[in-house]
């Protein structure tokens, strides 16, 4: 390992994106990657029916790899941390426009257009009543709530942690304004800091010149790199990286 980097473990990781919806399909994607779609959203049959109802396209892409990424016990037990560039502003920006026009607003919309949303959530739906954090980082939320997930492993080595992240289509009245890859997908990553599983370390680096975009968001260009031989990859800007490497 190199100094400097933080070892640990992915123990196990679930994702989602349009017609990439079990492992064989995203090992056949990681081995020839391509842009993702944008339109869709899993069916979540593991939640019930009223919950299921009240979820936001996002929030039923972070539960169904979260689900998919721990067994009932784990998932009662896990610290969380949910990152999503956007979260939940596409129904926020829907409320605003409402409001404009004077129409009556949703009460449930509104308690739903919280960035936290899907973390509550999935306490709700999992019995999970342990520590939770919500992670929005621009372009870097990937790697920010990575490090963040190994702070709850820094607190509670013996814990593994799972780290959801996700993002939606940014709703046209300010998808303009930002540059990034239009998909719909979600990841999620049970780490730990020993154990079972990949062995990687982390660690970070000055920034430099920022690299050609790759036309998929961050968290999945870390799984594609997870199920190749390659042994470094490096996320970020001009402030800094992100790094891992295989230990």
């Amino acid at each position: 390992m190199t100094p400097g980097r933080i070892p640990l473990h992915v123990q196990k990781w679930a994702a989602w994106a349009p017609g990439l919806e079990d492992e064989p399909a995203w090992t056949g994607w990681c081995a020839q990657p391509r842009a993702l779609g944008a339109n869709g959203r899993p069916e979540a049959a593991f939640l019930p029916p009223l919950l299921r109802r009240r979820c936001s396209a996002l929030t039923r892409i972070m539960l169904t790899v979260a689900f998919g990424c721990c067994d009932e016990q784990q998932r009662s037990q896990v610290g969380s941390v949910f990152g999503s560039r956007h979260g939940n502003i596409n129904e926020s920006i829907e409320l605003l426009e409402r409001l404009a026009l004077g129409q009556p607003l949703s009460p449930t919309r509104f308690s739903h257009s919280v960035h936290n949303a899907q973390a509550g959530l999935f306490s709700i739906a999992a019995g999970n009543r342990r520590a939770s954090s919500s992670i929005a980082a621009e372009a870097d939320t990937f790697g920010c709530a990575f490090l963040e997930a190994l702070g709850f492993l820094e607190r509670a080595p013996t814990s593994p942690v799972l780290l959801v992240v996700a993002d939606v289509p940014l709703s046209e009245a300010f998808a303009g304004l930002v540059d990034e890859p239009v998909a719909s997908y979600g990841l999620g990553l049970l780490l730990a800091s020993d154990g079972p599983g990949r062995r990687l370390a982390f660690g970070l680096e000055a920034g430099g010149e920022v690299p050609a975009g790759t036309g998929w968001p961050d968290a999945i260009e870390f799984l594609r790199w997870l199920e190749s031989p390659e042994p470094r990859l490096a996320l970020g800007g001009t402030r800094r990286r992100f790094v891992w490497a295989r230990d």
